[in-house]
């Protein structure tokens, strides 16, 4: 991405719906069609926002993957839909804009909230993913995720279909946590592991609120992050564009480089980022100091931190006892981590409906390279590897580490 380097700040858009619905689209429509349908409100919002100073525009792909449009009967036109969206924003961006194709949360849930499976997200979001690639949008926006399996399947499925740069941003209350229980700053720790460029948080509430869990996350963050508040929902008590841009100073301290607005926010939000942002000076980003002597897991919702010599206590193997093995284990013999075995296919299944429990950080343990892979794309957080197996090479833990986030000790 060498036309906005992530050293600077880069300004982004405002918010896209709210915005369609004060211009005509109806409450409950699919936005895809309807945008399809109207493309001149969407083309004519995404104009004022690149004369208000944003430097990358958000295709309104948001909902535009097969489980999102199913319920309107049109989970066929993926490919369809995500190429004349982009096609729209492009239009909008003209010379020296980018364009990022937009991925959010299918509303598949996975256990212990549903029945979905992880292989099935990673299909729906590889086949959006593919479509905008062929699109030619300039990097992706995974954001407003709720859930550590989404966010992974849309980063492992971009990363699948593109080498173009993708950011991440998740959704949270004040605690810092997501609808599904998720803490951000364990969210930061799996999604940069997996390479994400940056990440951040949209949505949810306004700038005062959202600064406090971004600096949270300042100490670990070793890339770029990402704010995008609210200024509140129509009818609600709106943020000024004023209020907004008087936060610039304090986000761009706790390490934001990308700055826009969600719900709420306008054209007029986005030309006082712009104002504030000019006015205001921003080195260039720097990753937080890395102590060797800490080292930052976690679990699906969880961050945990561990040192080189941690002790993994006894190793879980993988039974039907596994769900009661890995509580015992965390409630009357804390380590601060488990080790679990995956030794053969079977250990999979077990592995995967019950890897939600795990809250303390994970060790994985198999000498079978190909068990080791599919054990990690399930694993809805950061594991370690202790090195105890020696049977698995030093560049296929490499890979692992690079595509999974797998840490080595």
């Amino acid at each position: 991405m060498d036309a906005i380097p992530l050293s600077q700040p880069v300004l982004l858009d405002g918010g896209t719906g709210a915005e369609l619905l004060r211009r005509g689209m109806p409450a409950g429509a699919c936005t895809e069609r309807w945008i399809v349908e109207h493309p001149q409100v969407l083309v004519q919002l995404q104009k004022e926002y690149v004369a208000a100073g944003s430097q990358v525009l958000l295709a309104p792909t948001f909902g535009a993957n097969r489980a999102r449009l199913e319920p309107f009967g049109l989970a066929d036109r993926v490919e369809e839909y995500n190429g004349r969206l982009a096609a729209l924003s492009r239009q909008a961006a003209g010379e020296g804009i980018l364009v990022a194709g937009d991925l959010s949360p299918t509303g598949l849930p996975t256990a212990p909230f549903g029945e979905g499976v992880f292989e099935t997200l990673l299909d729906v979001y590889t086949e959006q993913a593919a479509a905008l690639e062929r699109a030619g949008v300039d990097l992706f926006v995974i954001e407003t995720m709720v859930s550590m399996a989404e966010a992974r399947a849309a980063l492992l499925a971009v990363k699948r279909v593109s080498r173009s740069p993708v950011w991440v941003s998740f959704t949270c209350d004040e605690e810092g946590r997501t609808p599904t229980g998720t803490d951000v700053l364990a969210a930061l720790i799996v999604m940069q592991g997996m390479g994400a460029d940056a990440f951040g948080l949209n949505c949810s509430y306004g700038p005062e609120a959202m600064l406090e869990q971004l600096e949270r996350l300042t100490p670990y963050a070793a890339v770029p992050l990402i704010a995008k508040p609210n200024a509140g929902l129509p009818g609600e008590g709106l943020c000024s564009p004023q209020a907004l841009a008087a936060y610039v100073p304090a986000f761009a301290r706790a390490g934001v480089r990308l700055f826009g607005g969600c719900c709420g926010t306008t054209p007029a939000h986005v030309a006082a980022l712009r104002s504030a942002l000019a006015e205001t000076e921003i080195s260039p980003f720097v990753p937080a100091e890395h102590d060797p002597d800490v080292i930052p897991c976690a679990s699906e919702r969880e961050a945990r931190f561990i040192t080189p010599d941690v002790d993994v206590g006894e190793t879980i193997p993988c039974t039907p006892n596994l769900l009661e093995e890995i509580l015992e284990a965390e409630e009357e013999r804390p380590q601060g981590a488990l080790k679990i075995s995956i030794l053969r296919e079977d250990d999979l299944d077990l592995f995967a409906e019950n890897q939600y429990a795990v809250q303390d950080a994970l060790c994985l343990w198999t000498d079978v390279p190909e068990l080791l892979e599919r054990a990690l794309r399930l694993y809805q957080g950061r594991a370690f590897w202790d090195g105890t197996a020696g049977e698995i090479e030093a560049e296929f833990l490499a890979e692992m580490s690079r595509r999974y986030g797998l840490i080595l000790l």
